[in-house]
């Protein structure tokens, strides 16, 4: 159940539409996770400095289970994200930044339960 949050200092209007859309399959495809597992939150606007400037840029979490683990995971990984965003936000790489979060199944409440017991 990978978790991807996109923070941008870009506004609103100055997105594609159907980003949210378009990282939730980009997503599936990257992490090889069905896009019904996918959760994708878009924050645009934000006040953001990344490294010590304010031009515009992007930082993009991406938490899940079992695929983000290892630095030569989150090197294929952050290749791909880095093709998705550079496209569909035009910006630079060096304006963008990725951080990956391994979870573990008991860290992800869904149906009154945790990930562990479903």
């Amino acid at each position: 159940m990978p978790f991807v949050e996109l923070d941008t200092s870009l506004p609103a209007e100055r997105l594609p539409p159907g980003l949210a859309q378009t990282l939730c399959a980009a997503t599936a495809d990257i992490l090889g996770k069905p896009a019904e597992r996918v959760n994708v939150t878009v924050r645009s606007g934000l006040p953001m400095v990344l490294s010590g400037s304010a031009e515009p840029c992007a930082q993009l979490v991406v938490s899940s289970i079992g695929v983000v683990g290892t630095a030569e995971q989150n090197k294929g990984h952050s290749s791909r994200f880095f093709d998705v965003l550079t496209a569909q936000l035009g910006l630079s790489p060096d304006r963008i930044l990725i951080r990956f979060y391994p979870l573990e199944p008991w860290q992800i409440g869904k149906n009154r339960t945790v990930m562990t017991f479903l």
